[in-house]
């Protein structure tokens, strides 16, 4: 089993079926780390692993094989309700922490970050597994364990660069009390293998929480904004968001010398194509399935005319919910319940992206007879015109990640490239929206 296990992990390794969920990493001792975080960002073992090692890893891998229908089974029974592109779940609704600051700091409404500062003042943990930006390379992200409110508010909004949350397994698993997780599908697809597997490292996690998932982008997206601004050294930024100020937020870059690169969230979005980790097209889960309560941003006028920020709540499990509903009760959290129906059209977009793109993206991987995700389920049977669509926008991703084309778009300014991105995408959105709906 040892060598077929360390092969098959070595093959995910070194293809675009890694996730760089961290797992193995974490789990290896120093006998793995990550290479090249500015580049590729890939795993490397750097010393011998054991037969009994290269089974756990490869069994906490996610890259290649999670069954969906399996795991749902076990982490959620008896569910109250299932939507094949919501997965299980208690109650939705739209909601934001009541709290100001907590609202503001956080990516849309400050969900995730104010029930976990919930969480530490009833004493029903005492830290929290988040995602911060390092302190000593505050160009990249690095995952901290916070046990105070100030220190979750320092992991509070997103990160639109690779993480690798799972290379903090060893201090989960040496931390002494109760946890909550916060972290991405695949990240999370890993801890539930962990806990299914009742492995030592994630025995403290209580509560695991996530955001919704789009995708994620290389390191070289920061590298190419700073370019297009002039400044050539990423070793020159101080401080780095991506959703910095009001909702829906800006990418903002501030740098030694005191100046402050900003642009709005949607016109950094022409980043996406050109800067887009591979793996992001084969994920399946837009709303983080396997948590006990996600959230997203609630993407939808009446909300996003009103700033401020405002999510998309899903719980999911029993205890999740009765969190919710504490919360509620409390005062901590405004909620108002919405049917699936509407939270489906409100990210019809996300989840004809995800559950139907991602199904197509990869059946033309199998096409090419290139290796494949195994989630236990497939989405099919759709029409000839949304193929064509797939077409078209894989053609795309795969001319503008061309060095060529990073180079060429670098020598326009970013906020005329921003506009002409999100002019584009309205258009685009407009075209298609008849496709994407067709049966969604």
């Amino acid at each position: 089993m040892f060598v077929k296990s360390i092969d098959q992990l070595q093959s995910v390794m070194r293809s675009h079926l890694c996730t760089r969920c961290g797992s193995c990493v974490g789990l290896s001792g120093g006998k793995i780390v990550f290479e090249d975080k500015t580049g590729k960002y890939l795993p490397k073992i750097m010393s011998p692993i054991d037969a009994n090692l290269a089974d756990t890893l490869w069994e906490a891998c996610p890259g290649k094989q999670f069954n969906f229908p399996d795991f749902r089974k076990e982490f959620y029974p008896d569910a109250a309700h299932f939507h094949a592109f919501i997965g299980p779940y208690e109650r939705i609704g739209i909601g934001y922490a009541v709290d100001p600051l907590v609202r503001h700091e956080g990516a849309s409404g400050g969900i995730i970050s104010a029930i976990l500062i919930w969480l530490l003042k009833q004493k029903k943990i005492d830290g929290a597994v988040v995602l911060g930006m390092s302190k000593t390379e505050p160009w990249l992200t690095q995952a901290f364990i916070a046990t105070t409110a100030e220190e979750v508010l320092q992991g509070a909004q997103s990160k639109y660069i690779i993480s690798s949350t799972n290379d903090i397994l060893p201090e989960i698993e040496a931390f002494n009390g109760k946890l909550a997780y916060v972290g991405l599908p695949a990240q999370i697809q890993s801890i539930r293998k962990l806990q299914r597997m009742k492995h030592p490292s994630v025995k403290n996690i209580n509560y695991i929480f996530g955001p919704f998932y789009g995708n994620t982008l290389h390191f070289s997206s920061v590298h190419s904004f700073l370019k297009t601004h002039g400044e050539k050294d990423y070793h020159n930024i101080t401080r780095l968001y991506f959703r910095y100020g009001e909702w829906p937020g800006n990418m903002r870059v501030e740098l030694k010398s005191g100046r402050v690169i900003e642009l709005k969230k949607f016109h950094a979005n022409y980043l996406i194509p050109f800067h887009i980790l591979r793996n992001s097209l084969y994920c399946t889960d837009l709303t983080n399935e396997f948590t006990d309560i996600s959230g997203g941003d609630a993407w939808a006028p009446v909300y996003e005319e009103r700033g401020k920020g405002f999510s998309m709540v899903i719980s999911r499990s029993k205890k999740g919910d009765a969190l919710l509903r504490e919360m509620i009760e409390a005062g901590w959290l405004s909620f108002d319940q919405i049917t699936e129906q509407e939270a489906i059209k409100m990210h019809s977009h996300g989840y004809d992206f995800k559950k139907r793109g991602s199904f197509i993206r990869i059946k033309f991987r199998k096409w090419f007879r290139k290796s494949v995700p195994d989630y236990g389920y497939e989405v099919s049977g759709f029409a000839f015109s949304r193929y064509l669509m797939e077409m078209v926008i894989s053609g795309l991703f795969v001319l503008l990640s061309t060095g060529f084309s990073r180079w060429m778009i670098e020598l326009f300014p970013p906020k005329f490239i921003g506009g002409i991105f999100e002019k584009t995408r309205t258009i685009w959105k407009q075209s298609t929206h008849k496709i994407k709906r067709q049966d969604l």
